[in-house]
């Protein structure tokens, strides 16, 4: 399954309890709500280069699927972990954060779970 592509959020749900979860100001909160990000995934057999703008911020995460490697948070702060490939959902576990993003044609949706606090993210192809 190929996954490269730009795909733009459509909807989110319960992005500013997770926002204030995770530690993030509640300025950055209420500028970042209303953004419709891009993801831009390039992929190339087991490795992905993950390009997420959102506003003027750009987040950048390269990784070989089951290796570990460093990644960017959405606090900014960088976590060795590793990123298992199971079907077709890319899982990560970051810093208590369990992150699934399962791509379903041209849609992509990112779950993720902090303790009783799910953050879910749904994104189109542009």
């Amino acid at each position: 399954m190929a996954f490269t592509g730009k795909y733009q959020l459509e909807s989110q749900e319960n992005f500013e309890p997770f926002m204030k979860a995770i530690g993030l100001p509640d300025d950055l909160i209420q500028k970042g709500k209303d953004i419709k990000s891009v993801s831009e995934i390039e992929q190339n057999g087991d490795h992905f280069k993950v390009t997420v703008t959102t506003g003027t911020k750009v987040m950048v995460n390269s990784f070989t699927v089951g290796q570990e490697a460093e990644l960017e948070t959405l606090t900014g702060e960088k976590i060795k972990s590793t990123v298992n490939l199971v079907g077709n959902k890319l899982m990560v576990s970051l810093k208590g954060i369990e992150s699934v993003t399962e791509f379903n044609g041209d849609t992509i949706i990112a779950t993720m779970t902090l303790g009783p606090i799910v953050y879910k993210r749904i994104s189109k192809r542009i």
